[in-house]
């Protein structure tokens, strides 16, 4: 709303007149529409448009720029930028997303693995302390002699400390695991029990040779960083477009009508009037405009160079992700046939040990060899899938999953 008051309290003419007026802007075109009334006392001219009637007088107008502020202005410009703003929080926030994902998922793995080393040095514990009762009783009878049993003993502590070891780590995977594991009600961190340990790993697919020419295109849309630059790049052109038009001329047309109410108009007018106007302005000193439009253009220019890298950088994260993935694809089967062979030896230490043939070192040795083997196909597991989740996060495949409602 505007709203003034002018006054000539000296001189020939000393009238005074008053208006307030509401005016709309437009959805296109810059254009605005606008409406009030106008009231006059005193004595005026007749030729002064603001003379109205003791009743005063409606105006309405229509006001329209040809050039510039036509297709862009500051108002528009703001508002557009307004509406960018918002969306671009949404990058920030589906980044965070991502990553939390892939931090949750790797460690819940880890815990995973955590948890089968664990089993796997109580079951390597096992062994010695069942096989402790028969060399015990080797000894009594004098089949073997006391230092056999001492060095089995020795086999059960440093064992046992193993385990004290695994245990250890299994409760850091665990505590690391809570920040991603809470209750709904109050989001307080819930410490995972072992009980809740899957029994194995879930199937392990081949990765497709395929998948980056599908999972590629999709990436380099759907990650954020891409979608980042492109909303500051949409930015910057609205504000370039706003310096163009700073560049124009204005040349407006307006159209004005005014009524005057049940009362007199003044003398010499009508009781309705419509008046109709064309103005021209032309700046000549531009400089400022030409100025911005410039840096404008290098900012442009410099985010095209960035998104050019982002791209870049998205494909070598996807194919990286995707050849650590076959790595540890093919690092698993060779792990399984580690444990397969490791596993084939210690059961051939073990009869050789009842044959006589072998010696209690010996099927340490076998036994102790086969543990590391369990354990690196544990961490081959782990590793497969961290590196899943990894390439997930590469390809942003779990985004979609964030703009479900």
């Amino acid at each position: 709303m505007n709203a003034g008051s002018n006054s000539n309290p000296i001189g020939y003419y000393n009238g005074r007149t008053s208006n307030a007026t509401l005016d709309q802007p437009l959805p296109f075109w810059g254009g605005n529409v606008y409406g009030g009334y106008r009231l006059s006392s005193g004595f005026l001219p007749d030729y002064n448009k603001d003379r109205t009637g003791t009743e005063g007088s409606g105006v309405v107008g229509l006001k329209i720029p040809l050039l510039r502020d036509g297709a862009i202005d500051r108002r528009r410009a703001t508002l557009w930028q307004a509406r960018i703003d918002k969306e671009l929080a949404d990058p920030i926030i589906l980044r965070q997303y991502l990553d939390f994902i892939r931090a949750a998922t790797v460690s819940y793995y880890n815990w995973v693995a955590a948890g089968q080393r664990l089993a796997l040095a109580e079951e390597l514990l096992r062994l010695a302390k069942d096989r402790d009762s028969a060399i015990q009783e080797q000894v009594r009878t004098g089949a073997s002699a006391p230092i056999v049993q001492i060095d089995n003993l020795r086999l059960v502590v440093s064992r046992e400390i193993g385990v004290v070891q695994a245990n250890r780590r299994f409760q850091a995977a665990a505590i690391e695991l809570s920040l991603f594991y809470r209750k709904n009600v109050n989001s307080e961190p819930i410490l995972a029990s072992r009980e809740q340990l899957p029994s194995t790993f879930p199937p392990r697919p081949r990765p497709s040779e395929n998948r980056i020419d599908t999972d590629l295109p999709k990436a380099l849309t759907a990650r954020p960083e891409m979608r980042r630059i492109a909303l500051s790049m949409e930015k910057l052109r609205i504000d370039q477009r706003l310096a163009k038009n700073n560049l124009l001329p204005n040349l407006d047309i307006a159209l004005e009508g005014s009524q005057v109410p049940d009362g007199k108009p003044a003398s010499k007018t009508d009781k309705t009037e419509l008046s109709a106007k064309v103005e021209l302005k032309v700046p000549l000193q531009r400089r400022e405009a030409k100025g911005r439009l410039e840096g404008f253009n290098v900012q442009i220019s410099r985010l095209e160079q960035e998104q050019t890298f982002a791209r870049d950088r998205i494909t070598a994260d996807v194919r990286d992700s995707l050849s650590a993935l076959f790595a540890a694809y093919y690092a698993l089967a060779q792990s399984h046939r580690n444990v397969d062979l490791a596993q084939q030896l210690q059961d051939a230490e073990n009869e050789k040990l009842k044959q006589g043939a072998s010696d209690l070192l010996a099927l340490q040795i076998r036994e102790q060899a086969t543990f590391d083997a369990k354990v690196l196909e544990v961490e081959a597991l782990a590793d497969y899938f961290r590196a899943e989740a990894n390439y997930r996060a590469a390809t942003a495949a779990d985004a979609a999953i964030k703009k479900a409602p």
